[in-house]
């Protein structure tokens, strides 16, 4: 259970916050990303295969390790929304929000009555019913609602999405948004980046703290971001890290083994003449 969300604290100040997507359910895995100095972990349910059992193990090694465990949905569900709020997440990423009506499904669905439709019950987020009254009183003004714009559609209701109160931030999802406008994958494409400048500018008119995932890490599209004013960062994910890592030292291990084969090519080959 949250005392305070650092993360949204950090946001609501105007500053930056750094933090990375959690694709397979081991512990291990949450509490290595949370160690690391990341400010929160996104537990991915939308394209990984971590289910709701798994989800609420991860939530407790991220929080345990002192980051900030936030979930990205599979949809804008208020049923999934509710599970993963109960089971203890600071917040939720809310994919393919393209109206109004859907940013305000979003918020309902985290928020309990007056301000939203979050049904009242007990789970780990109360301590067991323990810390039920405490919790109760503090969920609304501390839970982080995100939605991602993903979708060329959107652009055209952006203004009306980022008036909807209880927004906190926005995450640009490039490959579906890219995908959307025919470029699919081409995230760095002029037509990207002028669709996501015009979704900032709205953003900073409305005071919704803008975000951004960047996949594979890369200090200068960091510094340019930052530059441009975004303040909630995802960089990479254990899968990204893992994958990357290894490829990049196998690569260098069969280098050396390339060269070790070549030179004892050359060396016999000297013995023979010889």
């Amino acid at each position: 259970m949250f005392i305070n969300n650092r993360v949204k604290e950090i946001l609501k100040s105007g500053g930056v916050t750094i933090g990375t997507w959690l694709n397979f359910a081991h512990t291990s895995n949450a509490e290595i990303l949370a160690s690391s100095g990341f400010e929160f972990v996104g537990i991915d349910m939308e394209h990984s295969v971590i289910d709701l059992y798994e989800m609420q193990n991860v939530i407790m090694a991220v929080e345990s390790a002192g980051a900030c465990p936030l979930v990205r949905l599979t949809s804008n569900d208020p049923n999934q929304t509710k599970q993963v709020m109960d089971a203890g997440a600071y917040g939720v990423l809310v994919p393919m929000v393209k109206t109004a009506e859907e940013a305000e499904l979003a918020v309902r669905s985290v928020k309990y009555p007056p301000q939203g439709m979050r049904s009242v019950g007990i789970g780990r987020a109360h301590k067991y019913g323990y810390a039920f009254d405490e919790h109760f009183k503090m969920a609304n003004r501390e839970s982080l609602v995100i939605i991602q714009i993903e979708h060329i559609d959107a652009l055209g209701e952006i203004d009306s999405i980022f008036s909807v109160e209880g927004v906190d931030a926005y995450m640009i999802g490039p490959y579906d948004l890219s995908g959307s406008m025919g470029i699919a994958g081409e995230v760095r494409h002029p037509k990207m980046l002028r669709v996501q400048r015009e979704i900032l500018a709205a953003a900073k008119k409305h005071k919704v703290a803008a975000g951004i995932f960047i996949v594979y890490p890369h200090e200068a599209a960091m510094k340019e971001y930052l530059r441009e004013g975004y303040q909630f960062f995802v960089i990479g994910s254990d899968l990204i890290f893992l994958s990357e890592y290894t490829k990049k030292n196998a690569k260098k291990a069969f280098a050396a083994k390339r060269e070790f084969l070549a030179n004892q090519s050359i060396k016999g080959a000297d013995e023979i003449i010889c």
